[in-house]
């Protein structure tokens, strides 16, 4: 997005925006957060991070039986390695029909001059019913899932929830990150349309003449391919949306720059393709 995950064009975060003095924490950090997706009278498959590399270890089955069709549980929250910064393992989010389950972490790093700058964390939440979708993928290694862009359009395709969460670990302003956003929307939008310009209008006010303080969340979700919510809080996790940007191409466009064959943050990718190839064995 340009300087906040642009293919083709770095942002430019000046220096005196940059101000790492606040981190974002969540209570009762265990050594080996997890995933555990659970059905009722099912197997149940738990899906290990490994705190230093970010990588899936080996998943384990258990039977569990529940009264109720679904639920998640899982240790607290889980840290993305290179930022430090905490992931809640599952989250309850506005406009959300369910929990969404955090499915990987990465982050985002530019360089200016020689030295690398990490400019923000990120992690993608899925409704777990999205993973009974991809059944055409199961037994694929970790490498065959990242380099499969067919699967990533099937879970963006697919009219449940999915959502990813930002989080700052520089003060940026609003207007340079909005600027950093739009140069890696728009290559991705041929021909705009009316319904296409009014979206990214929309979403531009959301953060023009807005600090974005380091902490800062910033939440972009899809509830179905057509529609994305975008929620901003520098204050802990958001009650509310801030706007709804009802456009096809923007919302795919902004999937594209995480997920797409040039992703902004390889790792988040490849954090993603782990979980996956671990859950659909």
């Amino acid at each position: 997005m340009g300087g906040l995950g642009s293919i083709s064009t770095p942002m430019c975060i000046p220096s005196q925006l940059l101000n790492p003095n606040r981190r974002s924490n969540f209570p009762r950090k265990r050594s080996h957060p997890c995933l555990l997706f659970r059905k009722s009278h099912s197997l149940s498959l738990s899906s290990h991070f490994s705190p230093q590399n970010n990588k899936v270890t080996e998943p384990h089955f258990t039977l569990k039986a529940s009264a109720s069709s679904s639920s998640v549980g899982a240790a607290d929250y889980t840290e993305e390695p290179a930022t430090k910064v905490k992931f809640q393992t599952s989250l309850s989010l506005p406009g959300c029909s369910s929990s969404l389950s955090l499915l990987g972490t990465g982050y985002r790093e530019k360089v200016f001059a020689i030295i690398g700058v990490k400019v923000y964390a990120a992690g993608l939440y899925v409704n777990q019913s999205i993973l009974s979708k991809l059944d055409a993928w199961k037994g694929q290694s970790a490498s065959q899932i990242q380099d499969d862009l067919s699967l990533f359009k099937s879970i963006f395709g697919v009219p449940l929830e999915k959502s990813l969460q930002i989080v700052l670990v520089r003060d940026v302003d609003g207007k340079t990150f909005w600027d950093a956003l739009d140069e890696a929307i728009s290559p991705r939008i041929k021909a705009p349309t009316p319904v296409d310009q009014s979206a990214l209008s929309t979403f531009r006010s959301i953060f023009q003449g807005r600090p974005l303080n380091k902490g800062t969340f910033i939440f972009l979700t899809w509830p179905d391919p057509s529609k994305m919510l975008v929620a901003v809080s520098s204050d802990g996790m958001p009650t509310s949306t801030d706007a709804t940007i009802e456009s096809a191409n923007v919302a795919s466009a902004l999937f594209d720059v995480f997920f797409g064959d040039a992703p902004v943050s390889p790792s988040l990718k490849t954090s993603v393709a782990n979980g996956l190839a671990s859950i659909l064995k």
